[in-house]
């Protein structure tokens, strides 16, 4: 039908207690370090311990989430510390089952409080007050899944005029 390529970038906001928990780290990991060289090399190994944590929890606490529709094909890619990137879902748009604002009555029944199914559920959202998220209903791999995402105007109105007996936006 026709051919469309969409690209979205959404930014997780940082915990409140992500830049502390760094700097604490950091400081550890220097006064230990220092102290390795001035007192016993004893404190080196757990100086350099708390460096390699460091890296591991600066890399993986930065979170990134990019979506790509393309065709009837949505791909949800996570992407790590700005620099590793990993596929999370490769989901067919022809198994869509539902998708509306996490409000909307359309997605009662798969809200944790007071619905009545229990699915799979994968959070790739921004945690932005603002910034309204949306619920999408979908099989993946012969089983339901629920994700939440942020979708930007043109990809919520391509999957809409696509798919409109399935979307909700209202």
């Amino acid at each position: 039908m026709y051919n469309y390529k969409i690209v979205e970038q959404v930014i997780r906001k940082p915990k409140p207690m992500t830049g502390f928990l760094r700097t604490v780290m950091l400081v550890f990991a220097v006064i230990l370090l220092l102290l390795g060289i001035t007192i016993s090399q004893g404190f080196m190994l757990p100086g350099f311990l708390l460096v390699v944590l460091y890296y591991f929890y600066n890399t993986y606490s930065q979170k990134e989430y990019e979506y790509i529709l393309e065709e009837n094909h949505l791909t949800i890619d996570v992407i790590f510390g700005k620099k590793h990137r990993r596929a999370a879902h490769y989901l067919d748009m022809e198994a869509l089952e539902v998708l509306a604002p996490n409000w909307h009555d359309a997605v009662a029944k798969y809200r944790k409080e007071g619905g009545s199914i229990r699915l799979t559920k994968y959070d790739y959202t921004s945690y932005e007050e603002d910034t309204p998220f949306y619920t999408m209903i979908i099989t993946e791999n012969r089983e339901k899944i629920k994700l939440l995402l942020d979708l930007n105007e043109d990809m919520l109105m391509t999957i809409k005029r696509r798919y409109p007996e399935r979307v909700f936006l209202t």
